[in-house]
């Protein structure tokens, strides 16, 4: 059994999903909390200062797409879960009331929905201006010559509250804790890592920027099209580049806390799909909307399976070869050399394990609710569910 204080370095992801994913995950470090693992985070002296800096089971390290990456600059800025719960007026009945004032202001529907204005006021204009557009190209014309609206709202309100309410500092450097905000580039097709780290490319695919503010990193990171209009940040030559949600190209990144070095990634994620329970019976009677969140929750968690696989057959694949040079009595030099090579060659570390933590598919609850809603009955109710599916995992894992 895989002992978790054994570890060296541990890392949380955390995926996106609106509100009801934030909540999910409130849960998650509800019941990480109550398993023993600390959550550090604050300016560099604030973590120095920590009396948890060197717990065995300290959490150091944050990685979040979308809503997750909120929830991550939370932690990252050593918010507590109690302070996170009142933040968002979460009725969990996880947690006692305290009589304090709160120490941070409640994040409200204004902060997150921002219209996005000046392009929706465009496009009625533009379609009561054109509409010989209808005879001499149709419906499909309207769309793309009147359609220019780029988002229904924007994240600056989101970016706004942060920067003024939630960060001790919005410059990932000054952090005395390692946290990477994931999103995706509009005009190209690599994942942008928002971090600490030096500006650089893992892969082709993947480049890492240290130019960003937090609080827009995590705006970007938010932008979720068509509800979020992408995302304007200027780069060092004072050129303005788009991004949008991290979710896009990979829902959970893991790889980002491997690669910075962690042995421990638990990885949070609440996209799971309708499976059929005799309450509910078939989603076909829920009309089109319902029909639609189920695809795309399949093409989702299709995306996370697979990415688990793939790490699970590389990870059989190195262990084939070092079995058949044991079995054969071969040297045992070359196989530890060729076992690293290909290692290398897929950015594999056999040392680093993975706890991922779920919604149960049978609770279709956390399927039907609203991913934008913040009554606190509703998703006080998540925070129980992201609470007990952490719990159900952990118990698994000996401390």
């Amino acid at each position: 059994m895989l002992r978790l204080k054994n570890k060296k370095k541990v890392a949380l992801v955390l995926s996106g999903g609106g509100v009801k994913a934030a909540a999910f995950h409130v849960g998650v470090c509800l019941a990480l909390q109550e398993k023993g693992f600390k959550f550090v985070g604050g300016t560099r002296d604030a973590v120095e200062d920590s009396p948890n800096l060197n717990d065995p089971l300290a959490i150091k390290t944050y990685v979040g797409s979308s809503a997750g990456a909120l929830l991550s600059a939370y932690l990252a800025s050593g918010h507590s879960i109690e302070d996170i719960v009142e933040s968002f007026e979460m009725g969990t009945g996880l947690l006692k009331k305290p009589a304090r004032k709160p120490n941070l202001k409640p994040l409200s529907y204004m902060d997150i929905f921002s219209v996005n204005s000046p392009s929706l006021s465009g496009f009625f204009n533009n379609l009561f201006k054109r509409q010989k557009s209808l005879i001499t190209g149709g419906l499909e014309t309207i769309i793309k010559n009147n359609f220019k609206v780029t988002g229904l709202f924007n994240a600056q309100g989101i970016e706004g509250y942060l920067r003024k309410n939630v960060l001790p500092t919005n410059s990932f450097a000054e952090l005395g804790v390692e946290f990477f905000a994931i999103a995706t580039f509009l005009n190209h097709t690599r994942k942008a890592i928002f971090s600490h780290l030096p500006a650089s490319a893992r892969a082709p695919e993947v480049t890492y920027i240290n130019h960003a503010s937090i609080s827009d990193a995590v705006a970007a990171s938010l932008s979720l099209p068509p509800v979020f209009a992408p995302y304007p940040i200027k780069n060092t030559d004072g050129e303005t580049i788009f991004y949008f949600d991290g979710e896009i190209r990979d829902t959970l990144s893991t790889h980002v806390a491997s690669d910075s070095g962690a042995d421990l990634v638990i990885a949070s994620y609440s996209i799971q799909p309708y499976h059929y329970t005799t309450e509910v019976g078939s989603l076909s009677n829920y009309g089109l909307p319902i029909i639609i969140n189920q695809a795309l929750y399949q093409v989702v968690e299709q995306k996370i399976i697979k990415s688990i696989q793939a790490r699970e057959d590389v990870r059989g694949l190195i262990n084939a070869v070092a079995g058949y040079f044991k079995e054969n009595n071969l040297p045992e030099i070359h196989a530890e050399a060729l076992v690293e090579i290909l290692s290398k060659k897929v950015n594999y570390r056999k040392d680093v394990d993975y706890i991922y933590i779920h919604p149960k598919p049978q609770n279709y609850e956390m399927f039907f609710v609203d991913h934008f809603s913040l009554n606190p009955t509703i998703i006080g109710r998540i925070v129980k569910i992201g609470f007990k599916s952490a719990i159900n995992v952990l118990r698994k894992y000996d401390v």
